[in-house]
């Protein structure tokens, strides 16, 4: 019989790991999309899907986790969702078709919205009370690692094997994880004797939040490429957006048993908190877009690069999210951290909105050293304050709701940045073309240039001079591309420069020992 250190260093291995593999999987695939687009036959647009399928999932479950951990058990509804996660991921890698791929890229998403909080619950539970700092600070580094793991393995397995191999990857991590879980992880009491019959299953509340909720995400993740309201899917569902997340909230102020209790959002720390950590959401998801776009479409970087680029800010993560632990469980206040994140994304988005075509690898990895400060002030300092002054028996909705929050505003921020780049890109093109006037002489002997280049590797004198305007305006798309990258660097920054004065506006309250082990959970 394995010895209980033993046992707790395998729960903790299996935990992390299982967390890790939801956190890679939402980024993974980021730096894929142009190779699984040519291999299956379809657009850039389309492809999308595989990314929009994973987070509608996600953002619907996530609420739900509680309910049904009280429903199945804890551990019944780990070791399930772990397998369908498996199972999910070997179709996904084996699909010859997008919708197949879209179909377990949904079910997997399903799979992995449970892994993160209940993965720290369980991992808690293995650790004495006097040691759970420790489990925060064991969990809060691996989980540090999924974001920037994600675009980097990514970038390796597309630079040097097939796409599937993104998916293939987690079949024996999962079935690893599955044997670990069934051998060394407790049920805890409650779970040997679950009377179902007692538990009211709040069937419309779970119906309109996944109606209302995965219509909302389907539109912000669609609406740029399908043209908005132009495309009627996006029009129906904005409008069942528009009735059923009402209706959701009016149903679970008035059920006796809501599947998400809302009454705590009264709580103005929540409230105000909601706001901020949906901006963060914009934050991550905005800056993770929006790097490996620049690097590789402006500067040229291979995938590979792109994401070994990105691993010096995860270090720094890495190193100061334990500093941050300890520094608040000794009293220094969540609020100076939060601050002190927010001005560090403020900086980064400063940061990156300076940078040109010539930009170096140097450059861009002082950028993302700030945002992986950034990231280690911000998470647990800020969700910490959130449900700060809830009580016991409303930490659980909180904390669904902050999470689902986050996720929501992750979509917006992937929503907005490609209207946005869209738009200015358009803006920036024709102010550019309008400066190119007949005649002018500097565009004439570039033009010249160009043509006299082609010409001199064989090319005739007609085509030459005609390849040499496609260049030409090749170059003015990509300059004008460029450009409203960097506008959309200054919008995000923005966002954070007008919600940091609502910091100020919540209580700094210090946690008791229940309410900070569950604002850790929340934070990763």
């Amino acid at each position: 019989m394995a010895s209980a250190g033993f046992k707790k260093w395998i729960i903790v291995i299996t935990t992390v790991s299982a967390a890790i593999l939801e956190l890679i999987d939402t980024s993974i695939v980021n730096v894929g999309i142009t190779q699984m687009a040519g291999n299956l036959g379809v657009t850039i647009e389309d492809i999308s899907w595989v990314v929009t399928a994973y987070a509608i999932a996600n953002v619907i479950i996530i609420p739900m986790t509680g309910f049904l951990q009280n429903y199945f058990g804890r551990k019944t509804y780990y070791i399930g969702s772990i397998i369908l996660f498996t199972i999910a991921s070997y179709f996904c890698g084996i699909a010859d078709n997008l919708w197949t791929l879209v179909a377990f890229r949904f079910l997997q998403g399903i799979g992995g919205g449970a892994l993160l909080s209940t993965s720290q619950g369980i991992m808690y539970d293995a650790f004495p009370p006097s040691q759970r700092a420790i489990a925060s600070a064991l969990f809060g580094m691996g989980i540090v690692m999924g974001p920037t793991l994600g675009p980097t393995l990514g970038g390796y397995i597309i630079d040097n094997y097939h796409w599937s191999w993104m998916f293939f990857i987690n079949v024996p991590i999962g079935i690893l994880a599955v044997f670990l879980c069934s051998t060394f992880i407790d049920k805890q009491p409650s779970e040997y004797s679950i009377d179902r019959s007692t538990i009211k299953i709040d069937q419309i509340g779970i119906l309109l939040l996944a109606v209302g909720v995965g219509s909302l995400q389907y539109v912000l993740e669609r609406g740029e490429a399908d043209d908005w309201f132009d495309d009627r899917a996006i029009l129906y569902l904005t409008i069942v957006a528009i009735i059923s997340i009402p209706l959701f909230l009016w149903w679970e102020l008035k059920t006796k048993s809501p599947v998400m209790d809302l009454r705590v959002v009264k709580n103005r720390n929540l409230a105000v908190g909601s706001v901020l950590v949906f901006i963060i959401g914009y934050g991550l998801f905005t800056s993770i877009l929006l790097f490996p776009l620049f690097a590789q479409r402006i500067v040229g970087y291979t995938a590979t690069k792109t994401g070994n680029i990105l691993i010096p800010g995860g270090a720094v993560a890495l190193i100061m999210f334990p500093v941050v632990g300890r520094s608040m469980a000794a009293g220094v206040s969540p609020r100076i951290f939060a601050i002190l994140g927010y001005l560090a994304f403020i900086l980064f988005c400063y940061m990156m909105s300076n940078l040109n075509a010539d930009a170096s690898e140097r450059d861009f990895t002082w950028a993302l050293l700030v945002r992986g400060a950034g990231l280690a002030m911000i998470n647990a300092p800020l969700i910490n304050q959130s449900i700060s002054t809830l009580k016991p028996s409303e930490l659980p909705t909180g904390i669904a709701f902050t999470n689902m929050v986050r996720q929501l505003g992750g979509a917006f921020g992937v929503a907005i940045t490609n209207t946005y780049i869209a738009q200015r890109s358009a803006v920036h093109r024709n102010d550019l073309v309008s400066n190119l006037q007949p005649g002018d002489a500097l565009t004439t002997d570039r033009l010249n240039a160009m043509a006299q280049s082609l010409a001199s590797r064989g090319m005739n004198a007609f085509d030459s001079v005609t390849a040499a305007y496609r260049n030409m305006d090749a170059l003015i798309s990509k300059q004008a591309l460029m450009v409203s990258y960097l506008d959309t660097f200054r919008l995000a920054g923005l966002f954070f420069v007008v919600t940091l004065p609502l910091l100020f506006l919540m209580q700094n309250k210090k946690m008791d020992p229940a309410a900070a082990k569950a604002a850790a959970d929340a934070a990763h």
